[in-house]
């Protein structure tokens, strides 16, 4: 059987299992669309959330971006799983207690105002639209290669097969078909990463095989890589070479903008219990753990078999002629994603940092006159890496259900989240309160089908790699909802007025920095807190200025909030039932 057909059998078996269980779990009323009638069993949204949280970036791109950069790109690792902490202790038990089923309705009953919804309506809109770029683009890239199409026509199958379950089954629908998509996502993750670590270390396990010894060299893995590395002129991958304030700020910027995602808070309203929502979160960190983990592994490995291949002999050797080149290299180059260029016509790949100056004359003695693997597009690492390591078929048709699984599971939270505050927020809460339940479902699923309709459309030319696109809509959600979020569940003072101006503050001042600055997401195969233009402010990257945008939010917010009316006190009475637990006050002696 060939590897296409592999593949086909993968992909088409996992996409009728997604639609099988949509049929199974349709939703009958807008609790079922919105919440999934709030009785999901926390290991089970645990799991869904994982594979909502688990996007294309996680799956294809963050390897990616860690084997082309190191340590400078741990920052993805550090800021998403820390956001996720920030979630589930600081924000999900307490939203689940308001009992609301959206965030916009969270903030627009909080902070009692018909502005204040909109304004989140629209920031989620905005955050949510970007997002789901990424998604897009992540099947598209899996498409190309796996099912041997144009993107364009991969995008319209993930669209369809999209289509298809989150129209009909709402979020019930998508709950469970997300556990099935964190199951396919996470065995396809693993089992690639487990061959590979045998293969250059011995050890089964890739988190303790990173620091386990490389057997083809002896020395650590690690080590190694960093000594083939410095060897082709490129920096060492265990070093950090960028700014530090950008690293802390783009850290910050994840791990706030985690915490203020719409599409990941929702699933915490699908629990029985505010107790449940603090469980989920934690069996969610337990799944997410397990991919989070492996990535580095995945990324390092990755890039030593890389330079192995090119150069078998050794770096200070030959390296590889095109011709004799491994099938790897010549499947991918079909889908334009890889590409080589023989600069100086001697018939081999010449792979190393022509940028680097200090390394020219070392190149020109070897009679190297550029660097030709010109096209090296990095979310095609983690769907390359089982056939860069010579696994079997088989392990590649899991690759490719995989990746579809997981740029799949979050384009359907996304689209919920998208349609849930069309439908609810504002056609049922702010332009039409007497519509029917009927009337509401409907508008749900109409606007899920002109989501799916629009982020196709933008998947078709998306901006950067699926990651980094992906990082905006984190800098847009730490600017906008985190700090309203935060202010409405922490401070019983903090007063409409306030929190619409901190909203529109944070989230136009981040807007502006970062389209100001856009070039950044057009630099391929670089660190983008490495690239510091003069022009930035105070050096500070585009990605991080997440960070930024959410403390101007909040004193934006609290000037606002000393200039005008104060709290009614019907909303401090709200805000304190929130944070303090059932039978507190008999059991403190207070009432």
């Amino acid at each position: 059987m060939d590897q296409f057909t592999i593949n086909l059998i993968f992909v088409a078996g996992s996409f009728l299992l997604y639609i099988g269980i949509a049929i199974w779990a349709r939703a009958g009323s807008t609790s079922e669309f919105y919440a999934a009638g709030r009785g999901v069993h926390p290991v089970v949204n645990g799991a869904a959330t994982a594979a909502d949280w688990m996007s294309a970036a996680s799956f294809i791109s963050m390897a990616g971006l860690i084997a082309f950069v190191g340590y400078g790109n741990s920052t993805y690792l550090m800021g998403w799983t820390g956001g996720f902490v920030l979630l589930a202790l600081l924000l999900a038990p307490y939203l689940r207690k308001f009992g609301r089923y959206t965030v916009p309705d969270f903030i627009g009953d909080r902070f009692y105002s018909r502005g204040a919804r909109l304004v989140a309506v629209a920031a989620l809109l905005i955050i949510s639209i970007t997002y789901v770029i990424g998604q897009m683009t992540g099947a598209g890239v899996a498409f190309s290669r796996f099912l041997e199409v144009d993107a364009t026509t991969g995008l319209m199958i993930a669209s369809a097969v999209v289509f298809v379950y989150a129209v009909l089954g709402g979020m019930k629908g998508i709950t469970y078909t997300q556990l099935a998509q964190y199951c396919v996502l996470i065995i396809a993750y693993t089992i690639p990463a487990v061959f590979i670590s045998l293969q250059l270390t011995g050890n089964p396990l890739p988190q303790l095989g990173l620091f386990s010894t490389h057997e083809a060299s002896g020395l650590p893995l690690l080590a190694r890589l960093d000594q083939v590395l410095l060897e082709l002129g490129f920096n060492d991958y265990t070093g950090h070479h960028g700014s530090t304030l950008n690293m802390v700020l783009f850290t910050l910027s994840l791990m706030i903008g985690t915490a203020g995602l719409p599409h990941v808070i929702i699933r915490f309203f699908t629990v029985p219990k505010v107790a449940d929502a603090r469980r989920s979160a934690g069996w969610a960190l337990v799944f997410i753990a397990l991919l989070y983990t492996v990535a580095p592994a995945v990324g390092s490995m990755a890039r030593l078999n890389i330079i192995t291949t090119i150069y078998p002999d050794g770096v200070e050797a030959a390296p590889i002629a095109y011709d004799e080149r491994p099938d790897w290299m010549r499947t991918w180059e079909q889908t334009g994603l890889l590409r080589f260029e023989d600069v100086n016509g001697d018939g081999r790949i010449q792979y190393y940092n022509a940028a680097n100056e200090g390394f020219a004359e070392e190149a020109a003695a070897r009679g190297w006159t550029g660097n030709e693997m010109v096209e090296f597009n990095q979310d095609i690492l983690v769907l390359a890496n089982p056939e860069i390591a010579q696994l079997p078929a088989w392990v590649v048709g899991l690759i490719a259900a995989g990746g579809l699984a997981a740029a799949l599971s979050t384009a359907a939270g996304l689209l919920l989240a998208i349609s849930s505050a069309i439908s609810h927020d504002l056609i049922k809460s702010t332009l039409k309160p007497d519509i029917s339940e009927r009337g509401e479902l409907m508008a749900a699923r109409v606007s899920m089908a002109v989501a799916i309709v629009i982020a196709t459309y933008l998947g078709l030319n998306p901006p950067g790699f699926a990651a980094q696109v992906v990082a905006l809509a984190f800098g847009l959600a730490a600017s906008s909802l985190f700090p309203a979020i935060m202010m409405g569940i922490f401070s019983t003072r903090m007063n409409s007025t306030g929190a619409i101006v901190g909203m529109l503050v944070g989230l136009g001042a981040t807007v502006l920095y970062i389209f100001t600055y856009l070039g950044w997401l057009f630099i391929p195969g670089t660190n983008m807190l490495e690239n510091t233009p003069d022009n930035w402010l105070f050096g500070i990257a585009p990605p991080s200025f997440g960070a930024v945008g959410a403390v101007l939010n909040f004193v934006a917010a609290y000037i606002t909030m000393k200039l005008t009316r104060p709290v009614p006190e019907h909303v401090r009475g709200l805000v304190e039932s929130i944070r303090v637990p059932r039978g507190a006050g008999v059991a403190t002696g207070h009432h």
